[in-house]
């Protein structure tokens, strides 16, 4: 039987503001993404996050991003490699010292937003991700987009990586994700995202954008916890990929 992982961002909502319903998702999903306050996220949210997390026994990663609380971290910025190494590594620490003090691991680590979407053409900014990460736990799986340099750069750093692939997100026939920007670039169909889901688990594919088909080698699918109805999404699309014969599962980390 084939496995797939399921994840989802989560823990973005901010002091007394609101966003997705986290403990709607978790039940459905095998993987959490967790914000680790620069886009998203304060302290006691994480907290709050990673005990859901460990409830459901679902596997706990860091959400890192660029430091953009007012863009939710989708806004692309001029940065260094150097910061985006230091900052990489401060999120990482941090939302850790929570994973100790609830007696669980920390699993793998995904950038978020703009960071995510530019690690995945710029191989200097993939390479400072995957040292921040090498240097914090060679152990610990990055995932990224299929296809992308931040996966080769993780590979190439010695790290276990994870290929990700997006049930809601419209594909570029390169294979790269149309920007938010864009009209159509989010699924909103509900029936049309988890046909593409479990294209993409099952048969690696997904017809992009111009109606070509694109091939997307995928280990986890990302499942968005802010869209609309996003728990029923979830277990909607947990059945279904259950339903086309596939384990749904995290991927097991190294020793």
């Amino acid at each position: 039987m084939k496995t797939i992982d399921l994840n989802a961002d989560l823990g973005e909502s901010f002091g007394a503001w609101r966003m997705g319903d986290d403990a709607g998702v978790m039940p459905w999903i095998s993987s959490a993404n967790i914000a680790c306050g620069f886009h998203a996220g304060d302290p006691a949210i994480m907290r709050a996050t990673v005990a859901l997390c460990a409830e459901h026994g679902v596997a706990i990663g860091a959400h890192v991003s660029l430091p953009d609380l007012q863009g939710f971290g989708r806004r692309e910025m001029k940065i260094p490699p150097a910061d985006v190494y230091a900052q990489t590594l401060y999120q990482l620490g941090a939302l850790h010292a929570f994973v100790l003090a609830a007696g669980t691991h920390l699993h793998h680590i995904k950038p978020h937003g703009a960071l995510y979407n530019m690690a995945a053409r710029d191989r200097r900014l993939a390479d400072a991700i995957a040292a921040a990460v090498h240097d914090f736990s060679p152990t610990l799986i990055l995932v990224g987009l299929a296809g992308s340099a931040l996966v080769d750069a993780g590979r190439d750093a010695g790290l276990p990586v994870q290929r990700e692939g997006f049930c809601d997100r419209r594909y570029r026939a390169d294979g790269s994700l149309m920007p938010r920007s864009e009209a159509g670039a989010v699924i909103e169909d509900v029936d049309a995202a988890v046909a593409q889901a479990v294209s993409i688990a099952s048969h690696g594919e997904a017809t992009a954008s111009d109606g070509t088909a694109v091939h997307i080698d995928a280990d986890t699918l990302c499942v968005h916890g802010d869209r609309a109805n996003a728990a029923a999404f979830a277990e909607r699309l947990r059945r279904a990929l259950e339903t086309a014969g596939l384990r749904v599962a995290p991927a097991k980390r190294p020793a």
